[in-house]
């Protein structure tokens, strides 16, 4: 799954897509997506994070509370 960067605007594609989807989680495993060479896999939090249109994470991905 590719989400963007939001201080970059450049691709991470996530590497770790349990974590994403885990609510507990605050940061997932994921590379960026730019350049000619593979990059190195790094942690990335959540909050810096969005879907491709610039739409946020969901709440149920993001906060363990996200129901109250």
């Amino acid at each position: 799954m590719f989400l963007r960067h939001r201080d970059s605007n450049d691709l991470v594609e996530i590497t770790q897509l349990d974590a994403l989807f885990d609510p507990c989680v605050s940061q997932v495993r994921g590379r960026f997506h730019a350049g000619e060479e593979l990059q190195d896999e790094e942690a990335f939090a959540k909050s810096v994070l969005a879907f491709p249109s610039g739409e946020p994470l969901p709440a149920c991905w993001r906060d363990p509370n996200y129901k109250r």
